[in-house]
């Protein structure tokens, strides 16, 4: 996926990157050691060998003069502390880091080194796979997620805080935050702004039913899981977590949109097969500030072509219709 927030560097940049992380002795010669892992939507990430043959992956944030979302500032850092907490309180299997860098000294953001994962990548290979097959992963992928869920939290709210004992407060303001980023860029939602406030004004009060804070990711799809052999090998791309209502998971989605899928597999293996109707109501918000994210970021990130925004819209027509409201 192309973005403008993909901060590509030259080869003697990557060097310089590769000796602080490696030393000197680690730098590669010649061509064809570093190619860019493609299918990320935000950050970029490179595939690199090291002169030893060892291979990892260089992620690195967008460049500094880069609007993001309001969310998604700090993202690298968010992701660091999120695999230090899975790797010290899970047995999730998260890439470990090898070398990360904040002071942009040799380059204009933050930065980090993993070791490369060999296996697949579920979100590319899932279309290919018999439809057991690519279950049996999906109930993996429930079983991890909540086990990350099991992870307790302070309060709601980013992991460093500030932290809040109301999840209402907490993602009524993340609703509001991409709707003002919206706003501050025109973006056309296919709706007035203040309609969607209203619906979840009125469907707030279900969120009073989450006390207790939860390690949510948030953007585990199956494109953030990577499988061999018919297990889950790695969990990658941590950036959007926080503490707060499980349900919130990707894997729910599909629970009252279909149009991302069966959520079925996931739901068994989280444990979660039924959703009550509190719960339910719960879910459609979320499913409603997705589809705000996935309409506005188009915007953000410069995409060249519409069809992620094309594919979304309609998404938030549904997740409004589902909250009660519907087009005059």
């Amino acid at each position: 996926m192309e973005s403008i927030t993909k901060n590509r560097q030259s080869p003697d940049v990557l060097r310089a990157m590769v000796a602080r992380a490696y030393g000197a002795g680690e730098v590669p010669e010649g061509d064809g050691w570093a190619s860019e892992l493609g299918h990320g939507w935000f950050n970029v990430a490179y595939r690199v060998c090291l002169r030893s043959g060892r291979e990892v992956v260089l992620k690195i944030a967008p460049p500094p003069h880069v609007e993001v979302m309001t969310y998604e500032r700090g993202a690298m850092g968010i992701e660091l502390a999120t695999l230090e907490l899975l790797r010290a309180r899970t047995s999730v299997p998260v890439p470990a880091v090898d070398y990360a860098d904040s002071s942009h000294e040799v380059c204009d953001a933050d930065y980090f080194f993993m070791p490369y994962i060999d296996a697949d990548n579920l979100g590319i290979i899932s279309e290919h796979l018999p439809a057991a097959e690519r279950d049996a992963y999906m109930e993996h992928l429930g079983a991890a997620n909540r086990e990350i869920n099991s992870v307790r939290g302070p309060g709601f709210g980013p992991l460093a805080g500030p932290h809040d004992a109301s999840w209402r407060h907490v993602f009524t303001d993340i609703v509001e935050d991409v709707l003002a980023d919206g706003e501050a860029r025109g973006v056309d939602i296919g709706w007035p702004y203040d309609a969607v406030r209203t619906a979840v004004e009125e469907h707030a009060a279900s969120l009073d039913e989450v006390t207790e804070p939860c390690l949510v990711e948030w953007d585990l799809w199956d494109s953030n899981a990577m499988v061999r052999d018919g297990k889950i090998a790695c969990i990658i791309d941590h950036e959007r977590a926080l503490y707060g209502d499980p349900l919130f998971e990707a894997g729910f989605t599909g629970s009252q949109m279909p149009a991302f899928g069966d959520a079925a597999p996931f739901m068994r293996g989280y444990g979660h097969e039924q959703l009550t109707e509190n719960e339910q109501v719960r879910r459609r918000l979320y499913c409603l500030h997705l589809a705000l994210v996935m309409i506005i970021e188009t915007v953000y990130r410069g995409h060249t072509d519409t069809k992620q925004y094309d594919w979304a819209r309609p998404r938030l027509d549904e997740a409004m219709a589902l909250l009660g409201r519907t087009r005059q």
